[in-house]
């Protein structure tokens, strides 16, 4: 996917920059989970945590998120 950028816009972000601001806001607005943001913006989710983290953004990862993962952790095989 190619996305066209204003030549103003363009001259004060680079292509990596760009990509992790287009990560952040899908994932702030919950269109994209943490994988899909950290894979847009061509960074491990470890390192989108810490950039998150960095900009002091909140991750979404309540009650539910919780279970979920607990789940997952107790049955050995995933289910």
């Amino acid at each position: 996917m190619q996305l066209a950028i204003s030549s103003g816009v363009a001259a004060r972000l680079s292509p990596q920059d760009a990509a992790l601001r287009l990560a952040i806001g899908l994932f702030v607005s919950e269109e994209a989970t943490l994988g899909q943001a950290a894979e847009t913006a061509g960074l491990t989710q470890a390192d989108f945590l810490r950039e998150l983290g960095r900009r002091r953004i909140p991750i979404h990862y309540g009650c539910e998120e919780l279970a979920e993962d607990l789940r997952t952790l107790a049955l050995p095989d995933g289910r």
